[in-house]
């Protein structure tokens, strides 16, 4: 038995020896250590020996295991070592290739448009405030100016909310009284971006929600020509000095008397296109006179006080200024869109 064993470990280590991949030592071990193996099925016979000659065999048998087992696992440790080497080498890496550019992203359009807006209110002596996309019907209408059952209502389509009275606001004309109740008594000249939401048809030119800014100034002896002259020098700065503007009546309820500002369309050079509704002028704002309930709304004496206002669509003006023709490319994340800006 013992002269068996012994052939049978010379044996083992001479195959193992042979073995070049992991999968050659696989079949070794399963041939030699698996619960079929040669060294298991030699075991089964110990009990078949003499009872003086079992406790030998069954000690020579476990020393055997153990060593096949070590060299086992030192074997399988330098094929995988060198397996992982030979694999590395057949697909090494060549450094002195250029790298891959790293995609970087960038500002939205209508971020851009927005902050050289900031700029230029900013260079004209206005300052940002920030007032909140959720209202109240109070401040979104009846401080105002538009009370209950007032026409004007159907003017905006309003997302309310299930809280009554809770809404989205239209527009960004509540934060003028919430810039009047924080700087009065003292002059105001701010302007107040922000996002604004109406329940209205998709078209070219219009979105259910978009962007707004509003602008306010409040003081002593300010008049409808100072209104004029501030938004012309603004569009000025914003599309050339040479761009033509023009003023239209309008109404508002929160501002008497009452404009529409329109810019000569720069898509057409105002010919008339899809966008400017062939007039060959698009509208960026309205504005007026703040409404004397409005100021005293504000906590300021009307007749002491007077102030202007307006409101612009910074799409519009990115669409202007840019010749974009549908405003939907600004929600529409198409990357062909975006990556020209």
């Amino acid at each position: 038995m013992l002269e068996q064993l012994d052939e049978l470990y010379n044996e083992a280590l001479e195959k193992l020896n042979q073995a070049q991949t992991t999968a050659e030592l696989s079949a070794w071990y399963k041939e030699m250590l698996g619960r079929k193996g040669q060294v298991y099925l030699l075991t089964r016979q110990v009990g078949q020996l003499d009872p003086a000659e079992r406790p030998q065999a069954g000690k020579r048998i476990n020393a055997i295991k153990q060593e096949l087992e070590a060299c086992y696992e030192e074997k399988l440790a330098a094929l995988k070592t060198a397996e992982l080497e030979a694999q590395i080498a057949a697909s090494s890496l060549d450094v002195t290739l250029p790298g891959r550019r790293q995609w970087r992203g960038r500002l939205h359009p209508s971020t851009q448009i927005l902050r050289e807006i900031y700029q230029i209110w900013g260079k004209m002596g206005f300052q940002i405030f920030r007032s909140r996309d959720v209202e109240t019907d109070e401040y979104n209408f009846e401080l105002l100016n538009i009370p209950q059952h007032h026409p004007a209502r159907d003017l905006w389509d309003t997302f309310h909310t299930i809280t009554p009275g809770v809404i989205l606001r239209t527009h960004t004309s509540p934060g003028q009284i919430h810039a009047m109740h924080a700087y009065h008594p003292e002059p105001i000249r701010v302007i107040l971006p922000g996002m604004c939401y109406r329940y209205e048809q998709i078209t070219a030119r219009s979105e259910i929600q978009f962007h707004q800014v509003e602008g306010l100034a409040v003081g002593k002896h300010i008049t409808f020509t100072d209104l004029k002259g501030t938004l012309t020098e603004f569009v000025r700065r914003m599309f050339g000095a040479e761009r033509k503007v023009r003023f239209r009546a309008s109404y508002f309820p929160f501002t008497e008397p009452s404009a529409e500002m329109d810019v000569e369309c720069l898509l057409c050079q105002g010919d008339g296109c899809q966008v400017c509704k062939y007039t060959g002028w698009l509208e960026i704002l309205g504005c007026g006179m703040v409404h004397p309930v409005v100021l005293r709304n504000g906590g300021y004496d009307p007749a002491v006080y007077s102030g202007f206002a307006f409101g612009m669509g910074p799409e519009r003006i990115a669409m202007l200024k840019y010749g974009i023709d549908d405003i939907r490319y600004f929600w529409g994340n198409d990357l062909r869109f975006l990556e020209q800006f």
